[in-house]
């Protein structure tokens, strides 16, 4: 049985990868596949924990499906922005993006 500790490990480099394509991609598309990969690094810990928290119900599964259900949304409503942005801009790189700037 593989412990608790890889699981969480698992998950905190995966979020760790995630916050790093946030904060230095300039493509739209990138920065919406690493917020994906921060969800599904909170996801493994929701179930690892659930696993192996004595006692526990289906409380992590639940909650993951629920993340996943989000995730899904998140990526629909963002990829119709992305989308929509390259028909205005003809660009996806934010930088260049300086709609809500004054």
């Amino acid at each position: 049985m593989i412990p608790l500790s890889y699981y969480l490990t698992l998950g905190a480099v995966l979020f760790g990868i995630g916050m790093f394509g946030v904060l230095t991609r300039r493509n739209a598309i990138a920065i919406l596949m690493a917020v994906e990969l921060m969800l599904n690094a909170v996801n493994i810990n929701f179930i690892a924990l659930s696993r192996y928290l004595p006692k526990s119900t289906l409380d992590g599964q639940v909650f993951a499906i629920f993340v996943i259900t989000v995730a899904a949304a998140e990526a629909a409503v963002g990829l119709a922005i992305v989308l929509s942005l390259y028909r205005n801009f003809h660009t996806v790189n934010v930088d260049e993006i300086n709609l809500m700037k004054w």
